[in-house]
């Protein structure tokens, strides 16, 4: 009898912030699987390791990160672990930072899985209302549209995006930081900008983007642009 994958969303980072159903199963789980860096701490585990149980087995997929190519063997070979313990009837928890269906590793591994094995997704509080909160920053009202672009889109597309949106949330920042300030500005938005890194956690940073000098960003990290289009506002352009 195969077990279930579940994807769990563990949130932003404060452990406070993982819904109880994702502590439940991560306290019950057989096998914890978890995206990994090549040295050093996995931020997923970090965030969900007080609700790890004794004897569960751990399953670090060690993910290197690479700006300009995706490490298909990477998950192709997790995948295939993963699809072992399934096979063995052992249910397998893949934790995952923020949501696991909003720009999160989690979703190749359901690709790669989910016709085979019965696969259960257990949404996450995401970065982008993580960074919001953070931010004090309401991201949409009524009928206004929100758009939201990764950060390594070619200039031209962040520019008509920019250009044509009602309000942004650019994620990606991190080496982009200092081409995105400046895309920002070549569209008179810098001052309905709002630079957010490391929401929820000890060393979480909000700023006017203006006052932000750097030009590389940590991972963790995001920009909030805000045209006015909230009922009672008055645009900014």
């Amino acid at each position: 009898m195969s077990g279930t994958l579940y994807g769990v969303g563990v949130g932003p980072g404060d452990p406070e912030l993982m819904t109880l159903k994702a502590a439940r199963l991560i306290s019950n789980a057989d096998v914890i699987a978890y995206p990994a860096p090549e040295s050093g701490e996995s931020f997923a585990r970090s965030i969900a390791v007080a609700h790890f149980t004794q004897g569960v087995e751990e399953l670090p997929i060690e993910v290197p990160m690479l700006p300009d190519r995706f490490p298909h063997e990477i998950y192709e070979g997790a995948a295939n672990n993963i699809a072992r313990h399934l096979s063995a009837g052992r249910d397998v928890v893949v934790l995952c930072e923020g949501d696991p269906f909003f720009y999160g590793s989690f979703m190749y591994l359901y690709d790669l899985l989910e016709k085979e094995h019965s696969c259960i997704v257990v949404p996450g509080v995401s970065s982008l209302t993580a960074c919001a909160a953070a931010a004090g920053h309401p991201l949409a009202g009524r009928n206004s549209i929100l758009t939201v672009l990764p950060g390594p889109l070619e200039d031209a597309e962040i520019a008509t995006q920019l250009r044509n949106c009602e309000a942004a949330a650019i994620i990606k920042v991190g080496r982009h930081m200092g081409r995105l300030s400046k895309l920002i500005e070549a569209e008179g938005l810098t001052s309905a900008a709002t630079y957010v890194e490391r929401a929820t956690l000890e060393q979480e940073r909000v700023a006017p983007l203006a006052d932000i000098p750097e030009n590389r960003a940590p991972y963790f990290s995001m920009i909030l642009i805000d045209k006015g289009s909230r009922p009672g506002q008055a645009s900014s352009s």
